[in-house]
């Protein structure tokens, strides 16, 4: 069994770089993930829009297919999938109303020295501790 290293996660964080770097460069655009998917859906023109989505959920399958292959053991989904599902749609709900999502804030937004986004990621990251500490302590995690 392969087990996940800093190396899996700082390749990852490079290629996320690379794609928000790139986005920038060749679109003009943030690669905010909340706002790209709105828009698609919206009907606002621009097959890149769908096709930086499919990428992203593609990728997931893809490397998941790779790394299980190679003895790599992928840990449950708490909860199952549809939580998961389920919690993934309303964080994009959420992140519609805030202006903004992880993605857009934290990696493009902190890049480009924006106090809205260090704001924003503070109280994203902020509560995301806060609620684990919670769940950890009422024994839910």
């Amino acid at each position: 069994m392969i087990e996940a290293s800093w190396m899996e996660a700082a390749a990852g964080g490079g290629l996320i770089g690379l794609a928000a770097g790139g986005m920038m460069l060749l679109n003009g655009r943030v690669a905010g993930i909340s706002g790209i998917f709105h828009r698609a859906v919206e009907g606002d023109p621009g097959l890149w829009r769908w096709a930086f989505l499919f990428g992203l959920i593609a990728t997931g399958f893809l490397w998941r297919l790779l790394w299980t292959a190679s003895g790599f053991d992928f840990a449950a989904v708490p909860g199952g999938y549809i939580v998961a599902i389920t919690g993934g749609l309303l964080v994009g709900f959420g992140t519609r109303m805030g202006g903004g999502c992880t993605s857009g804030h934290g990696v493009c937004g902190l890049a480009r020295l924006s106090i809205r986004s260090l704001t924003a990621v503070l109280v994203f990251m902020g509560t995301g501790v806060a609620v684990t500490a919670v769940l950890r302590y009422l024994k839910v995690m």
